[in-house]
């Protein structure tokens, strides 16, 4: 396993510094900053939550937000462009958007685990505009052509 620093910035007192729960976890637990007030999801709506916290993630990195699995499937709670990118070069505050797909409103509080955040490498590509493409076995295929469940 691999590791790169990731400066962190606290924008606020009440801000809870990312961690891993466990020396095997591939995503650290990114915490909602609310000392004011929680935040009420209803049912299909969605909500920006502030984290307190500001990040420069390494150039050739990004961070991939994702729900949790706990509050995604116990609640419904999932993170509407999942997984969101934050790219390197980006340094104000990182607020996490948040979908509830439940039946029932869900109340964010201070300080609560809501998402997952991955470190990945970023490859990025040259395009190359060609007339033609090559063959593969699948071709054109496109939603479901493999038949697989």
């Amino acid at each position: 396993m691999s590791t790169v620093c990731l400066a962190v910035k606290k924008l606020h007192g009440e801000a809870t510094v990312p961690g891993y729960q466990t020396s095997g976890a591939a995503g650290m637990d990114i915490h909602a900053c609310l000392p004011d007030a929680p935040v009420v999801l209803q049912p299909g709506s969605i909500a920006v939550i502030p984290t307190g916290l500001a990040l420069a993630i390494p150039e050739g990195f990004e961070g991939q937000v994702r729900p949790r699995s706990g509050l995604a499937t116990k609640h419904g709670l999932s993170v509407p462009n999942a997984p969101g990118t934050i790219d390197s070069d980006y340094r104000g505050e990182l607020r996490i958007a948040l979908i509830n797909h439940g039946k029932e409103a869900f109340t964010v509080t201070h300080g609560m685990r809501i998402v997952q955040l991955v470190i990945a490498p970023v490859v990025r590509a040259t395009i190359d505009v060609v007339p033609e493409l090559g063959e593969t076995a699948r071709g054109e295929g496109g939603f479901g052509s493999t038949g697989r469940h």
